[in-house]
């Protein structure tokens, strides 16, 4: 990477579903997908590491939601065999790349993989759904190299309810955690493995914050107060994620950006800006980072890729951010979340 960058560390993209709809290989991701991230664009923009989401899109043989419904929950041989394919594109795009790409275990991988350029991939798991309750899943995921994991998307599973996509609207809506999704976020914690907040409700939120030892995060959530949008965050979950030490990742969607919830990339910068600003008043300088959600949402023209994440480290350098705090809000405090979460 070019040592004039800011380096970035993004809490969230969904490339490999765009590789796994488009039937593309590791040859697309290292030469250009032509969507949000690709190793060229993450090279140009800066781009050091990121979690890399494996999320299962709808099961084609069931019926779709009504609109503003929660789908249905997923068949565990379908979410199975999706959650294989994903994670071995990302092992497959890894080999293919002579070291260009790591996929990241330990805080140690990760600060291999930033002194020696290469683009560190943490594997996460967006929805435990194609996770049994007994938990055998996940010990084989975890040696796969899972280190994150989101209880839920949007839709329920046999662990816990998301959040319709309803504007305006808040999170708290549907039950809280089973029991099978308690025992899971335990395991969580004894693996190591970092535990998603974004797309669970407020009861669920709620019973992680009760039974995590671990750092409360949201990968890729906003503030509610700024845009009303059940994908948000609400003043008591900030202050129960500050309370942890844990973090948020400011979620570059622009439906999750506007207090008007519209979609258009005619969406400033500063839009994005007032989030990072409202979180670190909210949290702290430490505890805010980035969460793209790239290749599975609408950017604002202005981070239209990875290739512009350099706009972002501009737009906070306006806002009044010095170049530590960009740093720290850039790469510097998602690798410190990492180092008090991971085994």
């Amino acid at each position: 990477m070019n040592d004039a960058l800011v380096p970035f560390f993004d809490g969230h993209n969904d490339t490999l579903l765009l590789l796994h709809e488009r039937a593309a290989g590791a040859g697309a991701f290292l030469g250009g997908t032509g969507g949000h991230l690709d190793l060229p664009l993450a090279r140009s923009g800066g781009l050091a590491a990121g979690f890399f989401a494996v999320f299962i899109p709808n099961d084609p043989a069931q019926p779709p939601a009504a609109a503003g419904e929660l789908p249905a929950a997923l068949e565990p041989g379908y979410a199975q065999r999706v959650t294989h394919a994903m994670i071995a594109t990302l092992h497959r795009i890894e080999r293919a790349a002579s070291g260009a790409v790591r996929v990241v275990r330990t805080s140690d991988d990760l600060a291999a993989a930033r002194d020696a350029g290469a683009l560190a991939a943490v594997l996460h798991l967006e929805g435990a759904d194609a996770i049994d309750e007994s938990l055998d899943a996940l010990e084989v995921y975890h040696q796969a190299g899972v280190r994150s994991l989101g209880i839920v998307w949007s839709r329920p599973n046999g662990f816990g309810s998301g959040v319709p996509f309803r504007f305006p609207h808040d999170p708290d809506i549907g039950p809280g955690l089973s029991d099978a999704g308690k025992a899971l976020v335990r395991a969580c914690n004894e693996l190591g493995i970092v535990i998603d907040l974004s797309h669970l409700n407020a009861a669920g939120f709620r019973d992680v914050a009760a039974h995590s030892r671990a750092p409360l995060v949201a990968t890729h959530s906003n503030v509610h107060a700024i845009c009303p949008s059940p994908r948000n965050l609400t003043a008591w979950q900030l202050d129960a994620i500050r309370d942890s030490g844990g973090m948020v990742g400011v979620n570059l969607h622009v439906g999750f950006l506007r207090p008007d919830g519209l979609r258009t990339s005619d969406t400033p910068l500063d839009v994005v800006v007032d989030h990072f600003v409202a979180l670190v008043e909210r949290l702290g300088i430490g505890h805010v980072g980035l969460g793209s959600d790239f290749d599975g949402a609408l950017m604002p023209a202005g981070l239209a890729d990875a290739g512009r994440l350099q706009h972002l480290a501009q737009a906070l350098r306006r806002r009044g951010f010095d170049e530590a705090d960009v740093r720290r809000l850039a790469y510097d405090n998602w690798r410190d979340l990492l180092a008090r979460t991971w085994r």
